[in-house]
């Protein structure tokens, strides 16, 4: 792959403003998804090392927070023009690396940088407030403080947008951070690394390390100088992250964890749109997306109209590599995720379910999966039951609206639903029923910078993006300020001023 700036491909992490090896020499190859050749090494850091980046961290925090807050914003909007400038680049990487269709990389490099942008302009209107005193003689306030360092743990499947939408609130609110990306696709990591450096980020407030996961994890967030740690992935390592960071003490903590988003198409829905719908909210970034649509559940009128249109829609999806022309699905990431794709669509045919297109591997082989439409799924099958990080669709029916809601709800998981429907006595009360922190309604786009993106129950704690975004990095301090000088006034002075007017 040729780069139009080729600084931008690199192999070593950094800390402190300086590029670095492992001290032992240790490496993790890296291998394009699409034909699991190796694209490159990074450098695989051990304790010292990532204990040595928040020392950095700590270290450039003292002086990053006391910059004024339009001097940080410059710096950042510096970055987005550089991320910008280079998107094709930046795509280029990401498609390389996570085997996403380089039409969907350039859409994640785009809205990873209006996080960037975002942030930056917010940053300004962090303000705190001043409180009506309760107190004779003293004055009453807030002031928004950056907490310190931030460990920042980010996944495969948006190995850009996490980075930035979770570092932007970081360091426009005044803290440093570290990024651990995923081993398996550290190059866009360290792409955003070097176009930070290029833009004018003081050494040591945007940091990359790579290690052992679970090593790099545990010395992250038991580490007493990091206050906020802001994770992205599965729910079980989620829950191994609450753990080491109770017993490191008491910090920030936010969790961006599993899905089993609901898609529910009401009988009055349109059963085109709805199956346009359907398709775009379950098949990008390969079905690989915490967001995507796992149960799709469609009122018992339109079930059979429903699937067998949406698995001709399904059928006409094409797969291939991320630099082929008008590529819909690529690969699965790993050989580990088409195993277990493989093993639920024979679950789900051995315990009665339809298969109605896919079902198999690929004729590409290698980690390529048919997209594949399931009809009839019902509980007790792991493609119902579980989230399917994959191109397989599970579709079933329901009789009324309270079951379709009771089904949607029988979850431990409370990230994302879906709704398509023409009618809005029926959208309103699914929105208040359905125990999802997010409900996109006849649209498979919602997110973005400006809203606060975050799930319940399993799926995590804490909101990215919106004015929420900056809760995992600030801490609110009170002031009173006594003995000003300011008059202790009682009820009877002012009767009696008053009176005397």
């Amino acid at each position: 792959m040729l780069l139009g700036h080729p600084i931008l491909f690199k192999s070593l992490c950094y800390v402190g403003g300086r590029w670095i090896h492992s001290d032992s020499a240790a490496s993790v190859a890296v291998q394009n998804p699409a034909n699991q050749e190796t694209i490159g090494h990074v450098p695989m850091l051990d304790a010292a090392q990532i204990q040595h980046a928040v020392t950095v961290a700590d270290q450039a925090f003292q002086q990053w927070r006391w910059l004024p807050v339009n001097k940080r914003s410059a710096l950042l909007l510096r970055w987005h023009e550089l991320v910008l400038r280079h998107a094709d680049d930046l795509a280029g990487i990401l498609s390389l690396e996570q085997g996403k269709p380089l039409a969907e990389a350039r859409g994640e490099i785009a809205y990873g940088a209006s996080f960037i942008e975002w942030f930056a302009h917010e940053a300004k209107r962090l303000n705190g407030r001043t409180i009506p005193t309760h107190i004779d003689g003293a004055q009453l306030g807030t002031s928004m403080e950056p907490v310190g360092v931030a460990a920042l743990i980010t996944p495969w499947n948006f190995p850009n947008a996490m980075i930035t939408r979770k570092a932007a609130a970081a360091m426009a609110a005044g803290c440093t951070v570290i990024v651990k990306p995923a081993h398996e696709t550290p190059f866009s990591a360290l792409a955003l690394a070097q176009l930070a450096e290029e833009a004018g980020l003081p050494a040591g407030v945007f940091n990359v390390v790579i290690g052992e996961p679970q090593m790099a994890m545990e010395t992250l967030v038991s580490d007493k100088r990091v206050r906020s740690v802001s994770f992205t992935g599965s729910t079980r390592v989620g829950s191994l992250v609450m753990q080491t960071a109770a017993r490191a003490g008491i910090k920030k903590l936010a969790l961006e964890l599993g899905g089993n988003a609901p898609f529910i198409v009401t009988e009055d829905a349109d059963i085109e749109h709805a199956v346009k719908v359907a398709v775009a909210a379950k098949f990008q970034t390969s079905g690989q997306d915490c967001c995507a649509a796992n149960r799709i559940l469609v009122a018992r009128p339109l079930y059979e109209r429903f699937v067998l249109r949406y698995a001709q829609a399904v059928r006409e999806l094409k797969v291939g590599t991320a630099f082929e022309a008008n590529v819909d699905v690529g690969p699965l990431m790993h050989q580990a995720a088409f195993d277990t794709t493989l093993a639920r669509v024979k679950d789900a045919r051995e315990k009665g379910a339809r298969i109605l297109t896919g079902g198999a591997a690929h004729a590409l082989g290698g980690w390529f999966f048919e997209p594949t439409v399931v009809a009839d799924a019902a509980p007790g099958m792991r493609i119902y039951d579980e989230e399917n990080f994959a191109p397989i669709s599970a579709v079933s029916s329901f009789d009324t609206l309270d079951e379709a809601v009771e089904r949607a709800n029988d979850t431990e998981y409370g990230l994302a639903a879906y709704v398509c429907s023409r009618d809005m006595n029926t959208v309103f009360q699914l929105l208040r029923c359905l125990d999802f922190a997010m409900v996109s309604v006849n649209g498979a786009k919602f997110t973005g910078a400006p809203i606060p993106f975050g799930g319940v129950k399993a799926s995590g704690l804490g909101r990215e993006g919106g004015a929420e975004g900056f809760e995992p990095f600030v801490e609110t301090r009170y002031f009173c300020l006594g003995q000003l000088g300011l008059p202790v006034v009682s009820v009877d002075a002012v009767e009696a001023a008053a009176h005397a007017a």
